[in-house]
């Protein structure tokens, strides 16, 4: 008797794949639904909302302060400042202890600190809705690239199903052969 070769080979999905891609579908539901608002599919591109002139003047602000360039410039001045103030002696726009100098830096930094926090609050959106986006494209990547796992088992075992039914079909013609010959 011939053993059945076509008793191990695996011509569907199993039980437990199947509940693992539902489950994973599952997991990509859950969290879309976990998504505030509305966001951009994976087929859709990010467009990030029109920036309005006081945007734009916070971002300036915050580019131009955060340059080396405004480091040596505003230490310049002050050091300008300072030795202006000292060498004019007697009359001195600002004797030491320097208090206009003081209220002028205080003024600077009560109007730029606010534009930095500004421009770093618009820039941690853009950067949340981008990290968004590209959840869902890898949650979406994560799906197809399982379904493209699912098909080619599938493509695989029945490959294999063909083969191994050629297989004994030319075990059967082989026997039918030698059969003959012992005759």
């Amino acid at each position: 008797m011939k053993p059945n070769l076509k008793q191990g080979v695996k011509t569907e999905i199993s039980k437990e794949e199947l509940q693992q891609l539902d489950q994973l579908r599952r997991h990509r539901r859950v969290h879309r639904k976990r998504l505030p608002a509305k966001t951009t599919t994976a087929a859709e591109h990010f467009v990030p909302p029109p920036v309005t002139l006081g945007q734009r003047l916070a971002d300036g602000v915050a580019a131009t302060i955060g340059s080396w360039r405004f480091i040596a410039i505003q230490s310049t001045a002050i050091v300008l400042w300072i030795v202006g103030n000292i060498l004019s002696g007697a009359g001195a726009w600002d004797p030491y202890p320097f208090i206009l100098l003081n209220l002028l830096l205080s003024f600077q930094a009560a109007y730029t600190a606010p534009a930095i926090m500004m421009s770093q609050n618009r820039q941690s959106e853009l950067d949340r809705k981008h990290a968004e986006t590209d959840y869902e494209i890898n949650v979406k990547a994560e799906l197809e690239i399982e379904l493209l796992h699912e098909k080619i088992d599938i493509l695989k075992e029945r490959e294999l199903l063909a083969l191994t039914d050629a297989v004994q079909a030319l075990s059967t013609q082989l026997e039918m052969l030698t059969q003959r010959l012992n005759k």
